[in-house]
């Protein structure tokens, strides 16, 4: 099967509200936008927001949708509305890898190895699973199990939801806060 480039006729456009959670103001995609998608889970997209080039991870809300942080760029507040148009990139972005999981690589070659070796969606799964908690010894736990299976040439975790929301800040039992 040979795979092509995103056409404009792949773009998904639409238009939601701000919500703020906590302190970050986010998108929830309407359900026909995150039905366009080609997964339940995070997805790496490119387009415009309110006129401002963007690349992004869209991640899951845990109810069968998405959600997407909003631009820094884009100073809005709670409720104001925001127009997308994006189309799926398959040049996912490098994740924001957490200090304790840099040092804890760099201390185990093995892993480091397999590291590199790994494309950027593994490494967003990695780290997604990591961050996953906000529990201390659970996140420290984490970082010593993905040394021993990246170290082994595990190349993805297993063992968990790709289609529930894992930020802790913004959900609670694999689900985005506010949703019910």
């Amino acid at each position: 099967m040979v795979e092509t480039a995103p056409t404009r006729s792949d773009r998904i456009r639409f238009t939601a509200d701000v919500v703020v959670i906590g302190a970050r103001p986010i998108l929830r995609l309407p359900q026909d936008a995150s039905a366009q998608l080609p997964s339940r889970g995070q997805v790496a997209v490119a387009g415009e927001m309110n006129g401002l080039a963007f690349e992004a991870v869209v991640e899951p809300d845990g109810m069968r949708g998405h959600w997407l942080g909003v631009e820094p760029g884009l100073a809005l507040a709670e409720g104001e509305s925001v127009t997308v148009e994006m189309e799926r990139n398959d040049a996912w972005p490098e994740p924001q890898v957490p200090a304790e999981f840099e040092e804890a690589l760099a201390e185990t070659p093995a892993a480091e190895g397999t590291w590199g070796d790994i494309t950027p969606t593994a490494r967003w799964e990695w780290v997604r699973w990591v961050n996953a908690t906000k529990n201390p010894q659970t996140r420290e736990r984490r970082i010593e199990v993905s040394m021993s299976k990246l170290g082994k040439g595990m190349r993805r975790p297993c063992c968990f939801d790709l289609a529930s929301c894992t930020d802790p800040e913004l959900s609670k039992n694999g689900k985005l806060l506010g949703l019910s």
